[in-house]
């Protein structure tokens, strides 16, 4: 039933899967806390100062709960793993409920994405945060921050549920949409050619900016434990990630394309 966990984890997960006990329950609950914490600081590294992570904390208390009462044991899956899809899932459905991103700021950043086509243009290339700042301006952070916002209101969108509740319908990162059809040879090739701009995207990052976007998207550091790792302010690293993911925008938005 359970492998690499402690005499007590054992006997938790024995009183909750035989008894239903609310004590063991509450008790697990607070043993994996440290998902639901990592989860949290992961999304809201990308969203805008006025989204309260104590409302996210609840989202992921929510799916922790969900992953609790709906993990099957005789599945070869650790409950970690599990628990993880489930919580950031709940958050992401509890953002997309609330609608987080205000108008003010979806304005704004449809002002961005407008002076950005004009300029891009009129120099006949991709223009800085610099530039489309002092078109605006307004200050480049903030032209930084609004993308970086508006990028993460896409992939929410991407993300939707899919309307069919079956519960083979019910996994992946908080869902899974089945497969109807293979991928048609020509959308293969379009996402090979996307995937490779975006390396080579990256590979025109400085070197702060690699090891940030690597760290945070492939090692799943949260900003603080980047921050540890590389010696720097957790605002220094959230100031570097912001940065590195305008210079990468535009092969974001053509990967979000694609889905």
């Amino acid at each position: 039933m359970t492998t690499n966990k402690s005499p007590l984890e054992q006997k938790l997960w024995k009183n909750w899967l035989e008894n239903k006990d609310n004590e063991a329950a509450n008790e697990l609950i607070e043993n994996y806390m440290y998902l639901v914490t990592f989860h949290v600081e992961r999304v809201s590294s990308h969203l805008p100062s006025n989204v309260n992570k104590d409302d996210l904390k609840s989202f992921g208390l929510m799916g922790l709960f969900d992953a609790l009462n709906k993990f099957e044991h005789n599945r070869n899956l650790k409950f970690d793993t599990y628990a993880s899809f489930r919580i950031r899932g709940a958050i992401i459905d509890g953002l997309r409920k609330e609608d987080w991103l205000p108008r003010s700021i979806r304005e704004k950043t449809k002002r961005i994405e407008k002076v950005s086509q004009e300029l891009e243009q009129s120099y006949q290339r991709i223009p800085t945060a610099d530039e489309i700042a002092a078109k605006l301006e307004i200050p480049v952070h903030e032209v930084e921050e609004l993308v970086k916002d508006s990028l993460f209101a896409n992939i929410l969108s991407i993300e939707e549920k899919p309307k069919d509740n079956s519960a083979e319908h019910k996994e992946g990162i908080g869902y899974t949409i089945p497969d109807e059809s293979s991928i048609s040879p020509d959308d293969h090739m379009l996402q090979t050619e996307i995937k490779q701009e975006l390396t080579e995207s990256i590979k025109l990052l400085n070197e702060n900016e690699q090891m940030v976007v690597s760290l945070f998207y492939h090692q799943e550091l949260t900003l603080t434990e980047i921050g540890q790792v590389l010696e720097l302010t957790t605002s220094r690293i959230s100031q570097i990630h912001r940065k590195a993911i305008f210079k990468l925008k535009n092969t974001i938005n053509k990967m979000q394309s694609t889905q």
